[in-house]
């Protein structure tokens, strides 16, 4: 293969091949959240409340994994277009051994936790005792899924899209095929109830990883994961974290809204906590594919970054940004359109689908230009400029919507919550333009 094809393909042909690879696997995982909670919500109303609960916290572990990912793939990505090979490999071998570092220390600090952060946000026993039973479970599996998304960005440093898409696919049917049986007990499976889908979901990504590590042993690829690059060069360790850090506040930032959310709900009625977290699972099936076509572009972009190419970075950019536009008015229009059958996958509660519908409605209001911060956040990151991107996920996180929803909730009720969506959705997609136009110069 042409080891420059990044830089010398035509830009829309090279963007289809990188990213398409990407989106489907992200429809798959995005299918298999669905699926996931579907059957959690066939145990009880409680269990599904617990799984939105423990989701912020699990969501964070995962925010580690994938932001240390990221700047790993950032600096391969950069050192490959600049033609050094050499800080590639220390890049990809340092990346891996500070990764299980992190693995051991989230393992321990997630399980640790959890009985206290639960009841930060409920009374009920049932509740707290099926989320650290749910968790406990889950976060024992933390060091595959820090090597996996090791392997996974590695892959993806180099094009290799196809072997990340077989990967995370394997996985997530792996997932949805062992809900049912470990959850419910069919053949010579015992029920377990929620700690089966706690259990699907880590051999899920275990599977996942053998697959990667097959791959990797039985065909090589440009980048090497060896034990002599493995000393501990200071400035690299600085670049790795320089990157890696403002991702993973990008993709943790999420756990601390949902967790705020939470809090300024509960004062209303656990309805709307559950509300939340159907959304977030629901949300999965746009930002998911989006996501694909965004991990495609990084690579991309930091690779003609590195070569000099800056026209073809502005028009990956561009690319980009329209096909992430596009998935979002789909995304739109079927929350508009059929809000309350998506809410009744996972609750037959008339009371919790109709205050779904309500939130659906007013939240859609801003997919559309979400797509602007989406873009410009996952363009910087593959720029290596982390910290640019890390304020526009601050304004989209943080800055807006959480002061938003406390104010509006005290006027609105819970529907000022969902209205806080749209109006940071919009101010954010200015900044982030803004930002990336100053940082992209």
């Amino acid at each position: 293969m042409n080891e420059n094809f990044m830089k010398e393909k035509p830009v829309l042909p090279l963007i289809l091949s990188m990213s398409l690879p990407m989106v489907l696997s992200m429809m798959v995982n995005s299918l298999y959240n669905i699926v996931d909670s579907f059957f959690v919500a066939q145990i009880s109303e409680d269990a599904m409340t617990a799984l939105s609960l423990v989701y912020p916290v699990q969501n964070f572990i995962n925010a580690i994994a994938i932001g240390f990912g990221v700047g790993m793939n950032a600096v391969i990505a950069l050192h490959l277009g600049a033609g050094d090979e050499k800080k590639a490999n220390m890049a990809a071998t340092i990346g891996t051994v500070l990764s299980m570092v992190h693995a051991v220390i989230l393992t321990i600090a997630g399980i640790a936790i959890m009985p206290g952060f639960l009841r930060m946000f409920t009374s009920s026993e049932t509740v707290i005792d099926l989320g650290i039973r749910y968790s406990t479970i889950v976060f024992l599996f933390t060091t595959a899924i820090m090597l996996g998304l090791v392997f996974e960005k590695v892959f993806q440093a180099v094009g290799a899209m196809k072997v990340t898409m077989v990967g995370l696919t394997c996985g997530c049917v792996a997932n949805i095929i062992l809900d049912p049986v470990m959850i419910f007990g069919l053949g010579p499976f015992p029920a377990m109830g929620i700690e089966g889908a706690a259990l699907a979901t880590g051999l899920g990504q275990v599977l996942s990883l053998v697959i990667y590590i097959g791959v990797y042993v039985m065909r090589p690829i440009r980048v090497k994961i060896r034990k002599e690059y493995a000393v501990p060069e200071k400035w690299m360790v600085l670049r790795l974290y320089s990157i890696g850090i403002p991702a993973t506040l990008n993709l943790a930032l999420p756990s601390l809204l949902i967790s705020a959310l939470n809090a300024i709900l509960a004062a209303f009625s656990e309805v709307y906590i559950l509300v939340l977290g159907i959304y977030y699972k629901l949300q999965t099936f746009l930002y998911l594919p989006a996501n694909g076509f965004v991990q495609g572009m990084r690579p991309l972009i930091g690779f003609n970054y590195g070569a000099g190419e800056k026209g073809r970075v502005r028009q990956i950019y561009r690319i980009v940004l329209f096909m992430s536009g596009i998935i979002m008015i789909f995304g739109t229009l079927i929350c508009l359109a059929v809000p309350g059958p998506l809410i009744g996958l996972f609750t037959h509660s008339q009371e919790t689908i109709q205050a779904g519908e309500s939130a659906l409605r007013i939240i859609s209001a801003g997919f559309v230009v979400s797509a602007v911060s989406v873009t410009s956040s996952g363009a910087l990151e593959g720029l290596g400029k982390g910290v640019p991107s890390l304020v526009i996920s601050l304004f989209r996180y943080v800055l807006i919507i959480i002061p938003a929803a406390f104010l509006l909730s005290r006027i609105f009720g819970a529907a000022g919550v969902w209205n806080a969506f749209w109006i940071a959705e919009l101010v954010t997609a200015l900044v982030a333009y803004g930002v990336y136009r100053k940082a992209a110069k």
